[in-house]
Formats: structure tokens, sequence, C-alpha cells
């Protein structure tokens, strides 16, 4: 397994892993993502909305060919589905396609992130994820 991978799981784990109940999970979200700046308004269009949310969320992916690298731009207007697209784009920011592939989104689940949520901020988390695994596709096929 990817060394990259592995630490990032690794450091998802250490932030978000030890609190007691999801109450206390989510106020360390929203808390962590109050005085973040907004997407710039240039990117609040309908081809980066993520659709099945049940907030407006939307996900900027780039590609660094040079760098052979992904990156994630996200905002919502939801400050807890804001905060969570923040922790998946910063889970998988920087990654290579291949590196973010092999990266199962599961372990959201395993620190309380996914398995806390309704199901319908559930069902907009999985289509943040599926965004984010068919662009890095789409740029491995390049």
């Amino acid at each position: 397994m990817n060394s990259e991978v592995e630490r990032r799981k690794s450091s998802l784990r250490d932030e978000y892993g030890f609190f007691p109940n999801s109450e206390e999970l989510f106020e360390y979200i929203v808390s962590e993502n109050k005085g973040k700046p907004p997407l710039e308004s240039e990117y609040k269009r309908e081809e980066f909305l993520v659709k099945g949310c049940v907030s407006s969320l939307w996900l900027v992916p780039f590609f660094d060919s040079e760098r052979n690298v992904c990156h994630f731009k996200s905002d919502a207007d939801s400050i807890i589905t804001r905060g969570v697209a923040s922790i998946v784009c910063k889970l998988y920011d920087g990654l290579s396609p291949e590196e973010i592939l092999s990266l199962d989104p599961s372990v959201l689940g395993e620190v309380g992130i996914s398995s806390a949520l309704s199901p319908n901020r559930r069902n907009g988390l999985s289509q943040l994820c599926s965004r984010i695994f068919s662009f890095a596709k789409s740029c491995s096929e390049k």
C-alpha cells in the first residue's frame, strides 16, 4: 500500500477518531471551518454542483499534469456539509489519480464522520466521493 495514502488515513484517524460522540465531532468540524474563506463566486456554477446533496455543495477539481496530482476545492451553503466536504478534499488533495483511487472513503466511517450523518447527508458524501473518484479516473486515463 502507498505510504502517502496510509499517512493520510492515519492523520485522519488521529485528528477525528478520538471524539466520544458525534455531537462533539461535528462541533469540532464546524468550528474548524468557520473561519475558512468561501469558494470564489466564479466557481459556484452548475457544472461544479454535486447532485444528490441536501444543501448546495460545489466541488472544483484541478489536475496538475506536471506533478501528476489532483487538487480539490469545495464549499457548501450548510456549515456541516461544508466541513465534511473540506475534510474529504483535504484527504484527497495533492494525491496522484492512482493514489486517490486506492484510498477507500470508508476511512471516514472509521472515525465516525459518515456514520453520524443523516441518510440524505450520507448520500451527498457518497456523491462527493464519486465525483472525486471519477475525476481521478479521467486524469489517470490521460
